[in-house]
């Protein structure tokens, strides 16, 4: 079967996250053909959607992307005729700054033209939960919301909350007690990540066969073969206006796709991936494998150097933090790093591979840990987060491109090549290095929005293969 829907909330902490998992598990088990989605910038949520269906997850981003290329891109990869699950990110109507729907769980319905499922807290409440949902109804006149589930509630207490939903024009589709020992910690960035859950694998399962047996799932499905058709758009979906910040030159911007018809040579390219480095865009990793890049994964945690013959590297977000004592004595890395660096090895570095590439790094202990040297300054922790959402930068020699940023830790150091621009209240500030042949810097890059920035990096791999071949 097919179809669509999301899974929206009130707010964060509503049990989205488990939910989804649990409802994603429930289908694989039921044989139902199925892709999930995450909306807004969350690279830890994609994990979870990951490790239960065993494919990978993607981000669907109203501020990164156009409604057309949202709707075109979720009809490509559902054509085969799998159901598509869409977790929200934080409040449903919660977009850019807090206080827009651009860019939230709301806009994507739209867009894509699903029906929402509300999954309310039910802890503590009664009948109130039926105003809060009629308030979220009655919010905006199309808010795409079709069904409920109620969260941590008794059966009990569920059933006599069944009445006075339904009288509001929604499917009342149950409510999930709290499973006992099983819930998703969470630290400074997020969620813990999928490896570190005890348990997950039988949790979910558990999950999944509670879901069965409290929720009305043939109706869900009932719901999500309603929606509306991808292929049909005549623009008025959603509610995106969002448009460069005064002072970038749009003209430098999203490229088009240009193709002559042959495959481009592979280039080997390493991608840091472990508990310390594992922060990435899928639709980043595909533009770049669509461009040419063979994608090696290495550890810079446990392996000596990365692999032999690749022309460039990637070094993302993560948590490196967390292990400062494990990379510092990782030193064979460190050095590889910095020398090949210096020796021109194209090099993509954001927030924890920035940190990763500077002089010293504040790790989670408090203590103070040798990184690669390659990039002056200190990393520490800021107590707070820092710069916190949305940017675009504008000053990179390949145009404007779209970003975010999400950290608890700065540096001394944080570059001047950019300017980055919050899309929504004025706020500005310097940012990124560029040396050598290394772009580094805190800012998250979404390279869908200007192909300009992979394209570069791989015209840079390209060059450095040739350099080696000499």
């Amino acid at each position: 079967m097919g179809g669509r829907i999301l899974i929206g909330a009130p707010g964060s902490g509503s049990g989205k996250t488990l939910l989804v998992c649990g409802l994603l598990a429930l289908l694989k088990k039921r044989g139902i053909s199925c892709r999930s989605y995450k909306c807004g910038p969350d690279y830890i949520d994609p994990m979870f959607h990951r490790f239960v269906l065993g494919i990978e997850s993607g981000n669907l981003d109203s501020y990164f992307s156009s409604p057309e290329e949202i709707r075109r891109r979720v009809a490509e990869e559902t054509a085969d005729g799998s159901m598509a699950v869409i977790e929200g990110v934080m409040g449903y109507y919660d977009g850019l700054g807090g206080d827009s729907v651009q860019a939230s769980s709301y806009e994507i319905a739209a867009i894509t033209e699903t029906p929402a499922v509300l999954v309310i807290n039910g802890r503590g409440a009664g009948l109130s939960l039926a105003a809060l949902v009629k308030g979220f109804l009655e919010y905006k006149k199309d808010s795409r919301i079709a069904g409920v589930i109620v969260n941590r509630t008794s059966p009990m207490m569920a059933e006599r909350l069944r009445g006075p939903i339904e009288e509001l024009g929604v499917s009342f589709l149950g409510c999930l007690p709290e499973i006992k020992d099983f819930k998703l910690e969470s630290r400074h960035l997020g969620l813990m990540m999928p490896e570190e859950v005890q348990d997950l694998e039988k949790n979910i399962s558990r999950l999944a066969e509670e879901m069965e047996r409290c929720l009305d799932i043939e109706k869900l499905l009932k719901l999500a073969e309603s929606c509306g058709d991808l292929s049909v758009y005549d623009g008025q979906s959603g509610s995106s206006e969002i448009t460069s910040p005064s002072g970038c030159n749009p003209a430098g911007g999203r490229t088009p796709r240009i193709s002559n018809g042959e495959r481009p040579e592979k280039i080997p390219v390493g991608i840091a991936w472990d508990e310390a480095f594992c922060f990435y865009y899928g639709e980043n990793l595909r533009l770049l494998e669509e461009m040419g890049a063979e994608l090696v994964r290495f550890s810079p945690l446990r392996d000596e150097r990365p692999p032999e013959g690749i022309c460039g590297l990637l070094l993302g977000g993560g948590y490196p933090e967390l292990y400062g004592k494990e990379l510092e004595k990782n030193s064979s890395m460190r050095e590889w790093v910095r020398r090949a660096a210096a020796q021109g090895l194209p090099v993509m570095a954001e927030c924890g591979g920035f940190m990763y590439l500077k002089e010293e790094l504040e790790g989670a202990d408090g203590k103070m840990y040798a990184m690669c040297g390659y990039l002056r300054g200190s990393c520490k922790n800021a107590g707070r987060l820092t710069r916190f959402g949305y940017l675009e930068l504008c000053g990179l020699p390949e145009g404007p491109v779209k970003g975010h940023e999400f950290h608890y830790w700065d540096c001394t150091d944080n570059g001047t090549l950019c300017t980055a621009k919050k899309p929504r209240g004025g706020k500005e500030w310097l940012c990124m290095e560029r040396r050598d042949r290394v772009t580094a810097g805190f800012p998250h890059l979404y390279y869908p929005s200007n192909r300009a920035v992979p394209e570069e990096f791989m015209k840079k791999c390209r060059r450095f293969r040739k350099e080696q071949l000499r």
